[in-house]
């Protein structure tokens, strides 16, 4: 069974550590703790959590058949006479997507506004990584 501390679910969510032990304290988020003390995460419940806030997320989303959504802020723009370079910042990752200049300047993208990344692909490479903990 994989198993998160704090930091890691935090993390993993793109918030703070405080913000999980006050989702914790809430009882929001189901947490134990360890023969030393610390609050661990059980993985099934940290996707499940995960899964309940993306089905409170922006209604909106569901009139697209893109379910890759990350709502973040502009960090930057760059435009020549056709197109446009716009970078944003979503929780831990960085997305940068090259677009015509009239899309930036009809969605009045500039840094500092609010965006939402819509991400549809045919290909998704998944990769593991050693975040978790596993117990026996």
């Amino acid at each position: 069974m994989t198993r998160f501390r704090i930091g890691e679910a935090a993390g993993l969510l793109g918030v703070s550590a405080d913000t999980v032990r006050r989702w914790i304290d809430a009882g929001r988020l189901v947490a134990v703790r360890d023969e030393l003390g610390q609050r661990l995460i059980d993985g099934v419940d940290l996707a499940g959590f995960v899964r309940e806030q993306h089905e409170q997320a922006d209604p909106a989303s569901e009139t697209s058949s893109a379910r890759n959504r990350l709502r973040g802020i502009v960090t930057a723009v760059t435009k020549d006479a056709v197109m446009a370079q716009v970078d944003l910042q979503a929780g831990p990752f960085r997305i940068v997507s090259l677009m015509s200049r009239e899309a930036v300047d009809e969605l009045d993208l500039r840094v500092g506004s609010v965006a939402v990344a819509v991400i549809k692909s045919t290909t998704v490479v998944v990769e593991t990584a050693s975040l978790g903990r596993k117990t026996a």
